[in-house]
């Protein structure tokens, strides 16, 4: 199966590379931006088109590697080609293949969501650790096999999910990537009141950071968990509330501890955290 790309950016970059190293047969790139899909060419050893009609006509599937508002509309611009028996993917982790793809039965084409669970940051470094995160497949049932025996000889781990949880599988992504900018920002802000400068209050918490992830990915939430919140530490908490006054930045706090104490009666199915609670339903009004 040939597989083309639309769009010459950094998923489209990795992801090309990652098959051409793997083996699978590419046919190259089509951007808008002509020296863009040169580049993307060159890195992976196949050829820029300046037709989009013949990248499409030479390839079997066709990933649509651009920004998410794009996918639709340049799979409209497709319809307008035969699509018969081919496969139209996208990388978006929020949209559904369907949503993504309207019509699609209706032009013989069948439609995927390939989404890596990865951050990719860099159109020539990104490749390199690809191969270890895992894809999240949804979409057209019949093609989704034979992607997931790709992805695998790739060396990736695949998971397959239903359409109707793919904003609640994106939530899930959302939470443990984008949020966690706003719980460490929350916390340089309130070093900064402290007397820290950003950039000092960054590089406090490092090691902080860093020694705290690595235990939690080794052992999960519950083991990992630490802290007053485990210790059913009212009082610490109590004083915590008393410094956060402005309303986000309690209400940031008082959701996450909310999780916590979860977390910890998990952990100490013995102990009453009935005052923890009562104080966190407290501490949101």
């Amino acid at each position: 199966m040939k597989t083309g790309f639309i769009g010459a950016g950094k998923v489209g970059f990795s992801l090309g590379k990652m098959f051409a190293e793997s083996g699978l047969p590419l046919t190259g790139y089509y951007s808008r931006q002509r020296e863009a899909a040169q580049e993307a060419a060159a890195f992976t050893g196949t050829r820029a088109y300046s037709d989009l009609c013949e990248l499409v006509q030479d390839s079997d599937a066709i990933f649509l590697t651009v920004p998410d508002r794009a996918i639709t509309p340049v799979y409209l611009e497709l319809r307008s080609f035969s699509l018969s028996g081919k496969q139209i993917c996208h990388c978006s982790g929020a949209l559904s293949a369907r949503d993504a793809f309207p019509g699609i039965e209706e032009t013989g084409a069948l439609g995927l969501s390939i989404h890596p669970l990865f951050p990719v940051s860099s159109r020539y470094d990104s490749y390199r650790e690809l191969a270890d995160a895992f894809f999240c497949l949804e979409g057209e049932k019949s093609a989704i096999p034979a992607w997931k025996t790709q992805l695998e000889c790739c060396g990736c781990t695949v998971q397959t999910i239903d359409a109707a949880v793919k904003p609640l599988y994106h939530a899930a992504c959302a939470t443990a990537s984008n949020l966690v900018c706003a719980l460490v920002q929350q916390s340089i802000d309130e070093l900064t009141r402290c007397g820290f400068s950003q950039e000092d209050a960054l590089r406090a918490l490092t090691p902080l950071i860093r020694s705290n992830t690595a235990r939690l990915l080794a052992v999960g939430p519950t083991k990992a968990l630490t802290g007053p919140v485990e210790r059913n530490d009212c009082e610490t908490v109590k004083k915590h509330l008393a410094c956060l006054t402005e309303g986000n930045e309690r209400a940031l706090y008082t959701a996450a501890t909310r999780k916590l104490i979860e977390i910890a009666v998990g952990r100490h199915p013995e102990a009453d955290y009935g005052a923890l609670r009562e104080l966190t339903e407290e501490g949101q009004k």
